[in-house]
């Protein structure tokens, strides 16, 4: 079983049930899933940049990534409805585990001049937005065949009702978050 699920199930749940005084385990928040977008704006003038963003995803997220097309025809980009803008990847269970395991304990410490992420970006509804500026972060993606640095963003989706208690749940589960 995962380390980090294991922690959520033995630390994590009795806390949490203690803080906000829930009655039941099954009002205990938990993380749902994580969706790990890459846009692709250069795809539109170099379509070997859309093979190279899924394979760095794949490499990353352990899944086959799904190409995200735009919706509306954008003149100014010189984009058209259907042209391929990008590439996501939603993880649950098993592989969203080993992925924030990984997020959390190898990939964001190695951020340079990292302080923690922000506390502000949750949406209200208690989910998390992690924007990231370089894939290099990832173990897994080997230096010398990247062809450009990408970002991305990272959602991590919870059963939690409220910003505070999506916000303990990560917290507890080792999300270095600002002090």
């Amino acid at each position: 079983m995962n380390a980090l699920k294991e922690q959520f199930q033995e630390q994590a749940t009795p806390t949490l049930m203690e803080k906000f005084n829930y009655k039941s385990v099954m009002e205990v928040p938990k993380i749902e899933k994580v969706v790990i977008n890459m846009g692709v704006g250069d795809a539109v003038q170099n379509s070997k940049a859309l093979d190279s963003a899924v394979e760095e995803l794949a490499l990353i997220s352990g899944q086959q990534p799904v190409i995200t097309r735009a919706k509306k025809s954008i003149a100014g980009f010189r984009l058209r409805e259907g042209m391929p803008v990008g590439v996501k990847v939603t993880l649950r269970g098993e592989r969203m585990y080993e992925f924030l395991q990984k997020l959390i304990h190898v990939s964001l410490p190695r951020v340079r001049d990292f302080r923690g992420v922000s506390n502000k970006s949750f949406d209200g509804r208690g989910n998390y937005t992690l924007g990231i500026k370089e894939q290099l972060i990832f173990p897994e993606i080997d230096y010398d065949k990247v062809s450009r640095v990408r970002g991305m963003d990272i959602v991590i989706v919870t059963t939690a009702n409220t910003d505070e208690e999506a916000r303990e749940l990560l917290a507890e589960l080792g999300m270095p978050f600002q002090k």
